[in-house]
């Protein structure tokens, strides 16, 4: 099964391709699902990106899933002549206008989970146009299993003459609204979700107000239209059974060391499929590593029968480790593998965990063991100060250092 990774950043690019990612996949502008998320890509971006994924041996499949309007086809057309231009892997599209522009250019397409596509006459339908459909994520794996049944039976093919592959989302952010198509944002802020623009009303707590009294409840400890992040790690073996041939990590908003080590988790579990390793302690390894980074506590989904959600419990992250900015790198010293940092907030000790983030550096983790200050070696380090350690991988000038500390 490919690994199907998220990126946001040139820093989340570079760690996908630390994990051995087998495509990701982006967006550019305000035309994709993310466009107002914190970090975005811009067209004028697209041709260094794929200038790094043809070095690195990765697909780059380009997001162009929302809601599209009659004045932005000449976006959309330009948009795709630049895809075509530097040889994008795929569009990821549900608006028919998309599809139709990309099929134009020769692009292949990748039908986006938006198109809530949940039985085999619908595959049938955009197999005509599509190479690969994101299921909805509302089906069963035994409902996925009898649509990659029937696709191969009905000798269901593609424009380019191979079978439909199916996509299912294997991890990360899972919306209350039938397939993402949610209304909430922009019925009480006019910031569309199905437009990239979601204010996330559903993570906030709520009070329930009876109309015609008095009465006001506050479910304790529930945020009921807040679901847990999907998490698949557990029964990965199922899905590879069910036909899946990729799976989709979501997370294009989130930092390039969850993108890293989500990438690197499910790329493990991959293999040892593949080399008869998918076993109970692994699977307690990989759990333990996810819950390392961004997620809102997790639950299964609809995959092994659920027919209703599981809800947070809290507010944010329930991650076991936490970042706190440091500073940045302003020197790295190549022949002695020395990082020359300034301490811009906090403090630095020695035998402190610490995370190096940078757009070409991807994600460093690394133990401080020895640091210098004013050329002695020091046991802690404090804002305003400028001082050295020692790293075992190349890192750059204006890479963030952060420390890691359990929650």
């Amino acid at each position: 099964m490919e690994i199907l990774s998220p990126v946001g950043s040139f820093s989340s690019l570079s760690a996908a391709f630390q994990a051995e990612a087998d495509a990701v996949y982006f967006g550019l502008g305000n035309l994709n699902m993310r466009a107002k998320a914190a970090v975005n890509f811009s067209l004028s971006d697209l041709e260094e990106i794929m200038k790094q994924c043809r070095e690195h041996n990765v697909k780059a499949y380009l997001t162009l899933n929302t809601v599209v309007f009659d004045n932005e086809q000449e976006e959309i057309s330009a948009i795709i002549k630049s895809a075509a231009q530097h040889e994008v892997d795929a569009i990821i599209a549900s608006d028919i206008a998309v599809i139709l522009e990309a099929r134009k250019y020769g692009l292949t397409v990748h039908l986006s989970t938006q198109c809530n596509v949940t039985n085999i006459e619908t595959v049938k339908f955009y197999s005509q146009f599509a190479d690969t459909i994101v299921l909805a994520r509302e089906l069963s794996l035994e409902q996925i299993a009898e649509i990659t049944h029937q696709i191969s039976t009905q000798n269901i093919c593609s424009p380019n003459g191979k079978l439909i592959k199916i996509e299912i989302f294997a991890h990360g952010a899972f919306c209350m609204a039938t397939s993402g198509k949610c209304y909430l944002s922009l019925d009480n802020f006019n910031h569309s979700a199905n437009r990239g623009s979601c204010l996330q009303l559903c993570r906030r707590p709520y009070i329930l107000t009876e109309k015609d009294g008095d009465v006001e409840i506050e479910v304790d400890r529930e945020y009921l239209i807040s679901p847990k992040d999907l998490k698949t790690i557990d029964f990965l073996d199922k899905i590879a059974a069910a036909g899946v041939s990729i799976l989709k990590i979501e997370g294009r908003g989130r930092s390039a060391d969850y993108v890293k080590t989500v990438t690197n988790v499910y790329r493990e579990a991959v293999h040892s499929l593949e080399n008869g390793t998918y076993n109970a302690e692994n699977i307690s390894r990989w759990n333990k590593q996810l819950t390392t980074v961004y997620n809102r506590g997790f639950w299964s989904g609809y995959y092994l029968g659920k027919n209703i959600g599981e809800w947070t419990k809290q507010y944010g992250s329930k991650a076991t480790t936490r970042k706190t900015y440091i500073g940045k790198i302003t020197n790295y010293f190549s022949n002695i593998k020395v990082a020359e940092i300034k301490i811009e907030a906090g403090i630095l000790r020695k035998g402190d965990n610490c995370m190096i983030i940078g757009n070409t550096t991807g994600v460093y983790e690394d133990t401080l063991t020895d640091m210098m200050l004013n050329n002695a070696l020091t046991e802690e380090v404090k804002q305003g100060d400028i001082c050295s350690i020692k790293v075992k991988d190349t890192v750059r000038r204006g890479d963030k250092i952060y420390r890691i500390n359990n929650s």
